[in-house]
């Protein structure tokens, strides 16, 4: 299996905080997270930005409708994939997310939507991953079981992988095999604060686990130097 990738959460308040952040911590950091806040503000704006500075983008919108409107949110995601002016240097859109509660037509649905839209946008596919539960939710007796059931028909329904918490890594590597993807949140460092996961794991324990992309929000942006924050993590992971 590849090395990790670390996946930096763009959760800011705004695009100045975005930008500076982007600039600090670009030379290191390959990889950044959109989710329904700055999205919500910004919209394929800041997408669009990332892309043009030749960065990956993960869209962390969880769509979760019924299948025809989730079908054609990929679409419209998908073509974010082609820049508005061909710049050269542009990266297409890296990834995307589904909640995995809507079920296997839902999922279906998406896979299919953002298959025939790239082929006819002559771009490549996002990975599509599904979220299984989320990791602000508190550990119970039928997690693992839920967790694991929802990435098993999320693997069922076509998708790339699952964003799961550290606690159900070894569970998901071991029955659905180490190709389906594993994107890991509520990742902290040694001794930093959980803020609000309940489930949350250092570098080391995610790579042991088998985790393919640990995401960072907190620990790095609220870091006096993110960038020396970013080359912590990734040196751990690299040691790994």
């Amino acid at each position: 299996m590849n090395k990790a990738q670390l996946i930096l959460a763009l959760d800011v308040d705004n695009f100045e905080e975005a930008r500076k952040l982007i600039d600090d911590v670009g030379d290191v950091v390959d990889i950044f997270k959109i989710g329904s806040q700055m999205f919500t503000s910004y919209g394929p704006f800041i997408t669009r930005y990332l892309q043009s500075q030749g960065k990956k983008v993960f869209l962390d919108l969880k769509f979760h409708d019924i299948p025809n409107t989730v079908a054609s949110a990929v679409k419209s995601a998908v073509g974010l994939s082609v820049s508005p002016n061909h710049a050269s240097g542009f990266a297409p859109l890296f990834m995307l997310t589904v909640h995995t509660a809507g079920g296997k037509e839902m999922m279906e649905a998406a896979v299919k939507s953002a298959q025939t839209q790239a082929k006819a946008l002559g771009v490549s596919r996002p990975l599509i991953v599904g979220v299984t539960v989320l990791t602000s939710t508190a550990r119970d007796v039928n997690l693992e079981k839920t967790v694991l059931e929802r990435a098993s028909l999320a693997k069922e329904s076509g998708l790339d992988g699952v964003v799961a918490s550290v606690e159900e890594l070894a569970v998901i590597r071991r029955e659905l095999g180490n190709k389906f993807l594993i994107v890991t949140p509520g990742i902290r460092p040694a001794g930093a604060s959980q803020d609000d996961q309940k489930r949350a794991a250092t570098p080391a324990a995610a790579i042991a686990g088998g985790s393919n992309f640990l995401v960072v929000g907190r620990p790095i942006i609220q870091a006096s130097s993110p960038r020396a924050a970013a080359v912590q993590i990734l040196e751990d992971i690299k040691s790994r």
